[in-house]
């Protein structure tokens, strides 16, 4: 797998956060399962992007269809697992700052998914179809 700027950016932007939740962030038994829990998503966001490979890209693009892996279950799980390794950090954080923070990054992610879906179907049609029946999250 060949890292570009974004994940690169991302991944940091996670570590951080996840720093910032260790360091400063409330010294509790529920901060420190949930920051457990949020690397275990990290991992499996890790894979995830592993999985899909060159298919990935910035812009919504639709190179070739990846049906393994991770994502032979589930449709978009880069964003599945990205979204609630954040979400545990911020738990583990519990301030609002964190919140909305989170907030902003689940907009973020749920109009990216949307036009990846569209470029995704109109490229695949039946096959992409198909696909979203056998897998979870839309």
């Amino acid at each position: 797998m060949k890292l570009n700027w974004i994940d690169i950016v991302v991944y940091l932007i996670y570590l951080v956060f996840l720093g910032f939740a260790i360091v400063v962030g409330p010294h509790s038994t529920l901060a420190y399962v949930a920051l457990c829990l949020s690397l275990v998503c990290a991992i499996f966001w890790f894979i995830a992007r592993w999985q899909l490979g060159d298919a990935f890209t910035v812009t919504p693009q639709a190179r070739h269809l990846v049906t393994r892996g991770l994502y032979s279950k589930i449709r978009h799980p880069i964003y599945v697992f990205g979204t609630l390794a954040f979400l545990f950090v911020v738990l583990a954080i519990r301030g609002w700052a964190a919140i909305i923070i989170w907030v902003i990054v689940i907009l973020i992610q749920v109009f990216r998914v949307k036009r990846e879906e569209r470029v995704l179907a109109e490229t695949f049609g039946a096959e992409y179809t198909g696909y979203g029946r056998r897998t979870w999250f839309e």
